[in-house]
C-alpha cells in the first residue's frame, strides 16, 4: 500500500511539474512568469522534503545539502525578481550572486556525500577518470565561457571574480557528477533522476552564461531545463530507491573498465588537441597556455590511469597463475603443479645424487563419510586433513637433514600426493606414518610409497606408487605399503605401523 502511495505521489509530481514548467516557459517575461517559476521551484523543494522524511535514507546529509542548495538558489531567484519588478534595478554584483554561488557549493557538497558513501574502499581509478573529464571540461569552459567573460567584464575586481566564479562552479558540479557516475553501486531510478537533475542544471546554467555574453537574458527556452532540474531532484527524493542510493556494494560496475568508459576517456583526453585544431582550422584566437597546461595534466593523468590498469593486470595475472597451480578447496598445490614439481625434483635428485620418493595418500572410506555426514562435512575433512598434514610436515622439518625437501599436493578427490626429496623409502614411509597419526575426525588413510630409480619417467613412478596404494587398500586400509623397483611389492616394516602385505 505504501509503495502504491509513493508511486502515485511520484507520478502526480512528475505530471504537474512537467506541465507547469512547460506553461512557464511559454509565458512572456513578467511578474506572473516569475511568480509561477518560484511556485514551481518551492513546490519541488517541498516534494524533496517529503521524500527525505518519508523514506529516511541511512545517509540523509547529502539529500539535505542538495535540498538546501535548491532553497538557496530559489531565494536568489526571488531576490532577483524583487530587484527586477519591485526595485527596478539590476545590480551586479549583488547579494543574489552570493546566494547563487553558495547554492553551487551546497549542491556539490551533497553530491560529494553520495560519492563518499557509494565508493566503498579507496577508488583511485574512479578519481582519475573523473579528473580527466574535469580537466577536459575545464578547458572547454575556459575557452567558451571564462576567458570571454573575463574580457567582457568591467575593470572592477568583483566583476572579474564573478565572471570566472560561475563557470568554475559549473565545472565543480560537473566534476562531482562524473565522480558519482564512476562510483560503485546500482544505477537505481533515484540515481538516474539525480544525475538528470544535475545535468539539466548544468545545461541551463551554461546556456544562460553563454547567452548573457551576447544579449540580455529574458527567459525563454533556457528556463525549461532549470525547472526540470528541480523536478528531477524532487523525483529522486520521492522514489523509494533513494534509500539505497548510497549502497556502494550492490554492484562492481564502477570498477569495470568498459568499452564505453574507454571511449569517453579517449574523447576527454582529446579535448586539448581538438580545441587547438579547431582554433587553427577556423582561424580563432588560440588559447595556447590553457591548451598546453591541460595537455600536460591530461597526459599525466592518463599515464597514472594506465599504470593502475597495468598493476591490476599484473595482480590478476598472478592470481590466475596461483589459481592454476593451487587446489581451490585445500590451498595445496594441484595435480599439474605436483607433476611439474616432480620433474624439478627429478632433475635435482639426478644432479645431487639424492633419493626421491613419491607417496600417494587416499582417505579411507571417504564416500561413506560423505554419505553419512554430507558433502560439506566431506569438504571440511579434506581441508582440515590437508592443514593437519602440512603442519605435521613442518614440525618434522626440525629433524630433516640438509638437502631434504617435501611437498604435499592434492592429487584429486580424496587422494593426495607427497613428494619427498632426500628421503629413501624408510624415511619417506616414516614421514607418511607421522601424518597418519594426525589425521582429524578419527579418519584414516592408506598410502603407497615408491622410490624413483633415477631412470624411469614421472608417470612410471606415480604408477608404482598408485599400485602400492591399492595394495594397502586391499590389505585392510589404514596402512602404508612400499613399492619395490620393477613394480614388485615387498613387505616392509614401517615404524609405528603394521607390516605392509607383499604383492
Amino acid at each position: 500500500m505504501s509503495a502504491l502511495r509513493d508511486d502515485g505521489l511520484l507520478r502526480l509530481h512528475l505530471g504537474v511539474g512537467v506541465v507547469l514548467s512547460s506553461v512557464c516557459v511559454l509565458m512572456p517575461a513578467g511578474l506572473a512568469h516569475d511568480v509561477l517559476y518560484t511556485a514551481i521551484t518551492f513546490g519541488c523543494i517541498g516534494m524533496m522534503v517529503v521524500g527525505i522524511r518519508r523514506h529516511r535514507p541511512p545517509t540523509a546529509r547529502g539529500w539535505w545539502l542538495v535540498t538546501v542548495g535548491v532553497v538557496v538558489w530559489a531565494a536568489a531567484d526571488v531576490l532577483w525578481a524583487v530587484y527586477t519588478w519591485i526595485l527596478h534595478i539590476s545590480p551586479f554584483p549583488s547579494p543574489a550572486d552570493a546566494l547563487y554561488l553558495t547554492s553551487y557549493v551546497l549542491i556539490a557538497s551533497g553530491f560529494w556525500c553520495f560519492v563518499r558513501a557509494r565508493r566503498g574502499e579507496r577508488d583511485r581509478e574512479g578519481f582519475i577518470d573523473s579528473a580527466i573529464f574535469t580537466v577536459g571540461a575545464g578547458l572547454i569552459s575556459w575557452v567558451v565561457l571564462m576567458r570571454p567573460g573575463l574580457e567582457a567584464a568591467e575593470e572592477t575586481m568583483s566583476e572579474r571574480v564573478l565572471a570566472a566564479a560561475y563557470p568554475l562552479s559549473d565545472v565543480l558540479l560537473l566534476a562531482l557528477l562524473v565522480r558519482l557516475l564512476t562510483t560503485k553501486g546500482a544505477r537505481s531510478a533515484s540515481f538516474r533522476w539525480l544525475v538528470a537533475g544535475n545535468s539539466l542544471l548544468l545545461l541551463a546554467d551554461c546556456a544562460y552564461q553563454y547567452t548573457s555574453m551576447t544579449e540580455v537574458y529574458t527567459g525563454g527556452a533556457i528556463t525549461l531545463p532549470w525547472l526540470l532540474s528541480y523536478v528531477c531532484f524532487a523525483a529522486a527524493a520521492l522514489h523509494p530507491s533513494m534509500r539505497h542510493l548510497t549502497d556502494g556494494t550492490t554492484s562492481d560496475r564502477g570498477t569495470r573498465f568498459t568499452s564505453s568508459r574507454l571511449v569517453a576517456l579517449t574523447l576527454a583526453s582529446l579535448v586539448a588537441p581538438g580545441t587547438l585544431l579547431l582554433q587553427l582550422a577556423f582561424g580563432l584566437r588560440q588559447a595556447a597556455w590553457a591548451v598546453a597546461l591541460s595537455s600536460v595534466v591530461l597526459f599525466l593523468l592518463v599515464v597514472w590511469r594506465m599504470s593502475g590498469l597495468l598493476r591490476r593486470l599484473d595482480a590478476q595475472t598472478a592470481k590466475l597463475a596461483d589459481l592454476a597451480r593451487t587446489d581451490a578447496l585445500t590451498g595445496l598445490p594441484n595435480r599439474r603443479t605436483s607433476d611439474a614439481e616432480l620433474e624439478r625434483m627429478q632433475t635435482r635428485a639426478r644432479t645431487e645424487g639424492l633419493p626421491l620418493c613419491v607417496s600417494i595418500l587416499d582417505l579411507d572410506r571417504f564416500k561413506a563419510f560423505n554419505d553419512t555426514y554430507g558433502h560439506q562435512a566431506g569438504d571440511s575433512l579434506l581441508v582440515t586433513a590437508a592443514a593437519a598434514w602440512r603442519e605435521q610436515m613442518q614440525a618434522e622439518r626440525a629433524d630433516v637433514g640438509e638437502g631434504r625437501a617435501a611437498m604435499l599436493g592434492r592429487w584429486g578427490g580424496e587422494e593426495f600426493v607427497l613428494l619427498a626429496l632426500g628421503h629413501d623409502l624408510t624415511a619417506a614411509a616414516a614421514l607418511v606414518d607421522s601424518m597418519r597419526a594426525v589425521t582429524p575426525a578419527g579418519q584414516t588413510f592408506s598410502a603407497g610409497v615408491a622410490q624413483w630409480d633415477g631412470l624411469e619417467s614421472a608417470e612410471a613412478v606415480f604408477s608404482r606408487a598408485d599400485q602400492a596404494l591399492y595394495e594397502a587398500k586391499d590389505g585392510g586400509r589404514d596402512r602404508v605399503c612400499l613399492a619395490a623397483p620393477g613394480m614388485v611389492m615387498e613387505a616392509v616394516e614401517v615404524p609405528g605401523n603394521a607390516t605392509a602385505e607383499s604383492g
